[in-house]
């Protein structure tokens, strides 16, 4: 089965280095365009709270009730 990677719409049209996102059930795959071969798999409520994370204005503390429990897997090779 062929993957359908979908680049990040912050990448712009012509852009070679970008964050790509594929369904990888039940999890969701990213990718590196630049490095194809090397994934990271994570479930959908793990990448919701990396995503808000990366959000988080440095030095702001997140609440204990916050802290996600994520699953991330690196593969590549």
């Amino acid at each position: 089965m062929r993957t359908l990677w979908q680049k990040s719409s912050y990448s712009g049209v012509d852009a070679e280095d970008c964050l790509e996102l594929a369904p990888h059930e039940p999890h969701i795959a990213l990718r590196e365009s630049e490095t194809p071969d090397d994934t990271l798999t994570a479930t959908p409520k793990a990448l919701a709270a990396l995503i808000r994370a990366c959000k988080t204005p440095a030095g702001r503390q997140r609440q204990p009730t916050q802290r996600p429990t994520a699953h991330l897997e690196m593969r590549g090779g």
